[in-house]
């Protein structure tokens, strides 16, 4: 699933290609990706001019010249691309916008549809009208503390939760806590404000990281946990278990279980289960 650090990519992407450009058609392929309806949709970008992007969370940002902006959220398998020609169309195109003069067409690419582009009068009215909380990179210590210190909830769940802070997803949670060597099971209002800092800093981290590598994720530090992933480990031949060691301690496995129906990975060394989970 795309999470801040691949949208960030693809803001940048888009960024660097429409900026400046003028919709001249949108083509829709398929429409079950449009929270706008497609005649809306239409007459709201043709002949508009995309002055900047800016991206909250997972939501992108394309800012248009009358002030509105079109939200491109990417669900759970979106991406974008650019060709010319119809030939050369990403697979799985589901809306293209054409940009007057350069020929270019920029591709809204989505396999299983949970993707979703939508017209908003600007992004503090999107931000509002979908109770997202601050963009997980601007998010200062201090909010988060307060946020979380106030919740008698799982502290995995609160940081998935895009209503505290946005863009943080599954595997990035479980790095961000493996980092600040705190268990998911934790209750939010257990943390201390030092432990909220180390919080804070594993996510500027963690994210800071994941951009500047383009989200290639086997391009990040050897100290970090995603490598022991199972779906980024080979299981050894004739073994199921796919599951590597901690980084930090080369005799510990890293553990796999479920917190709130998520898989979850950790070091059982570096992330002591709290008193009330192991009771």
């Amino acid at each position: 699933m795309p999470e801040l650090p691949e949208v960030e990519t693809y803001r940048r992407f888009i960024d660097e290609l429409a900026v400046g450009q003028t919709i001249a058609a949108v083509q829709v392929n398929d429409a079950h990706v449009l929270a706008t309806p497609e005649d809306q949709l239409r007459a709201g970008l043709l002949g508009r001019t995309i002055t900047g992007t800016s991206r909250l969370g997972k939501n992108c940002f394309l800012e248009l010249d009358n002030g509105r902006v079109l939200v491109l959220h990417f669900g759970m398998t979106g991406d974008v691309g650019a060709y010319r020609d119809a030939p050369d169309a990403p697979r799985f195109t589901r809306v293209a916008l054409h940009l007057q003069g350069s020929g270019l067409r920029l591709a809204f690419i989505d396999p299983r549809k949970f993707g979703r582009i939508r017209l908003a009068e600007s992004a503090a009215a999107h931000k509002q009208a979908k109770k997202i909380g601050p963009d997980a990179l601007q998010i200062t210590a201090a909010e988060l503390h307060q946020k979380l210190s106030r919740r008698k909830t799982l502290l995995k769940p609160l940081l998935l939760d895009q209503g505290i802070t946005a863009g943080l997803g599954n595997w990035i949670v479980d790095e961000v806590l493996f980092q600040a060597k705190i268990h998911p099971e934790r209750l939010g209002s257990s943390l201390t404000e030092q432990e909220s800092g180390a919080l804070h800093s594993a996510v500027q981290t963690v994210l800071n990281t994941a951009i500047s590598q383009e989200a290639n994720y086997r391009h990040f530090p050897a100290s970090f946990l995603i490598h022991a992933r199972e779906w980024d480990t080979p299981a050894m031949p004739g073994s199921t278990d796919a599951h590597t060691f901690c980084p930090r301690h080369a005799k510990v496995k890293i553990e796999k279980y479920y917190v709130g129906g998520r898989a979850t990975y950790i070091c059982p060394k570096c992330q002591p289960t709290p008193v009330s989970a192991a009771s």
